[in-house]
C-alpha cells in the first residue's frame, strides 16, 4: 500500500505542469488579443480627439465612439475568459491540494504504524532476541535484513512526508495567488463595465444632438450619394477602357481573345499577378497603417436618420490626421483623377483585380508606375468636421467585391 502511495504521489507531480498545457495557447490568445485592445482604444482615443476638437457633433465623432464602445466590449470579454481560465486554474489547484492532503493524511498513519511496530523493539536487547530466536541461520539473516529494510522504510516514509508537506504548502500559495488574481480581475471587470457605461453615454448623447441637424444630415447624404455614382461611373468607363485595351493588345499580337467581353483578357505576367491577389484573399494588407472600417460595404441603414440606407461600394476607413494611403498589394497605377465629393483618388491594377483609394488630399503616384506593396499611394483627406476617412474598394474587372472580405481581419 506504502509503494501505490509513492507511486501516485509522483504521478501526481508529473502531471501538475501537464495540467495546465492545454490552457497556454488560449492564455497567449487572450495575452495577444489584451494588447491589440489596448492598440485598438489608444488609436480610437486619437482619432476621437480630433473629431471633437471640432464643437459641432459629426458622423466622424459618433463612428469613433462606436469603434471605443465595440473594443471595450471586448476588453470585458477578454476579463471575463481571463476570470474563467483562473476559476478553472482554481479548481484544479483545489483537487491537487486535497489529493496531497489525502496523500499526507494516509503517510502519516502509516507513519505511525510503523512508529509504533517499531517501539516494540526499540532496545537492543529486544532485537538481539529477535535475531537468537531463529529457527535457522537463515533465518536469522533474513531477519537481520528485515530489520535493516524497516528501519530504512521510516526514513523514507519520514522522507516522503517532508516532501509531500512541501509540495502541498507551495499549492496552497499558488491557490491563495488565484483567487487574488481573481479578486483584482472582477473589480476591474465593475470598473470596464462602467466606461462601458460612460462611452453608451456619450453616444447618446452625440446622437441627441445630430438629430438636431436632420437637414444638413439628409444634404450629406445626397452629396455623398451623388459622388458615389460619379465615382461608380468613372470606374466603370476605366475599367471598360481598359477591357478593350488589352484585348485590341491580344489581337495585335495575334492572340485569341475568346471568353467574356466584361473579363480583361491578361498577359502571363499579369495573369500571376492576378492569381497571386486572389490567392491572398483574406490576407491583403490594409490601404493604411492603423484605423477602423467606420462604414461597411453594401447597403445599411444610417447611423441617425430614420428610414434613410446608404450604400457603400467599398469601405470608409477613419483614420488619423495626416495619415498615408498604402498599396495593399503589387500592382500598376492605371488612374489617377479628381471626383467631386472623393477628392482624389487612385486606382490600381492588379491583373484583373483593382483597388480604389478615394477621399485622398494629396497624390504620391502616377499613372502607368509600377507599385509595390505598402508603397505611399497619398495622404488621407481631413473633412470640416475633423474626420479622416478613406473609400477603399476592390473590383474583380466590372464586379464590385467586398473589401472586409479581402483585407487581413484587425
Amino acid at each position: 500500500m506504502k509503494a501505490l502511495y509513492r507511486i501516485a504521489f509522483f504521478l501526481l507531480l508529473l502531471s501538475l505542469p501537464m495540467a495546465t498545457m492545454a490552457q497556454k495557447k488560449s492564455k497567449a490568445q487572450l495575452e495577444k488579443e489584451k494588447k491589440e485592445n489596448l492598440t485598438r482604444i489608444k488609436e480610437a482615443n486619437q482619432i476621437l480627439q480630433q473629431t471633437k476638437k471640432q464643437k459641432q457633433a459629426s458622423i466622424g465623432q459618433l463612428n469613433a465612439i462606436k469603434e471605443k464602445i465595440t473594443v471595450q466590449k471586448g476588453v470585458i470579454d477578454n476579463i471575463s475568459r481571463e476570470i474563467n481560465f483562473i476559476e478553472s486554474d482554481v479548481k484544479e489547484t483545489e483537487g491537487i491540494v486535497g489529493s496531497l492532503q489525502r496523500d499526507l493524511d494516509k503517510l502519516k498513519e502509516e507513519y505511525a504504524t510503523m512508529v509504533y511496530a517499531a517501539s516494540k523493539t526499540a532496545n537492543s536487547y529486544n532485537k538481539l532476541m529477535f535475531l537468537f530466536a531463529s529457527d535457522s541461520f537463515n533465518q536469522f539473516v533474513m531477519r537481520l535484513r528485515y530489520l535493516q529494510q524497516y528501519s530504512e522504510a521510516r526514513k523514507k516514509q519520514a522522507e516522503q512526508i517532508n516532501k509531500v508537506q512541501a509540495v502541498l504548502s507551495g499549492q496552497l500559495t499558488i491557490l491563495e495567488s488565484k483567487k487574488q488574481q481573481k479578486k483584482s480581475l472582477l473589480g476591474k471587470q465593475v470598473a470596464e463595465s462602467k466606461n462601458l457605461q460612460s462611452l453608451k453615454q456619450q453616444q447618446d448623447s452625440v446622437i441627441t444632438r445630430l438629430s438636431q441637424q436632420e437637414s444638413n444630415l439628409k444634404k450629406e447624404v445626397a452629396q455623398r450619394q451623388q459622388a458615389v455614382k460619379k465615382l461608380d461611373n468613372l470606374i466603370a468607363d476605366i475599367v471598360r477602357e481598359e477591357i478593350a485595351r488589352a484585348a485590341r493588345a491580344a489581337r495585335a499580337a495575334g492572340k485569341e481573345t475568346s471568353g467574356s467581353p466584361n473579363k480583361i483578357t491578361l498577359t502571363p505576367e499579369a495573369a500571376l499577378i492576378s492569381s497571386s491577389f486572389a490567392g491572398n484573399k483574406g490576407r491583403l494588407s490594409w490601404p493604411v497603417e492603423r484605423g477602423f472600417i467606420s462604414q461597411k460595404f453594401g447597403r445599411h441603414n444610417h447611423p441617425v436618420l430614420k428610414g434613410v440606407v446608404v450604400e457603400n461600394r467599398g469601405v470608409d476607413i477613419q483614420t488619423a490626421q495626416g495619415a498615408t494611403a498604402r498599396a495593399i498589394f503589387e500592382g500598376k497605377v492605371l488612374t489617377v483623377a479628381s471626383v467631386p465629393g472623393m477628392n482624389n483618388i487612385v486606382m490600381v491594377q492588379h491583373g484583373e483585380y483593382f483597388t480604389v483609394y478615394a477621399k485622398l488630399k494629396t497624390v504620391s503616384v502616377k499613372p502607368g508606375q509600377t507599385v509595390k506593396l505598402k508603397d505611399n499611394i497619398g495622404t488621407v483627406y481631413t473633412d470640416s468636421d475633423g474626420t479622416t476617412e478613406l473609400q477603399f474598394q476592390i473590383w474583380k474587372n466590372s464586379s464590385n467585391m467586398n473589401p472586409e472580405s479581402w483585407i487581413v481581419k484587425q
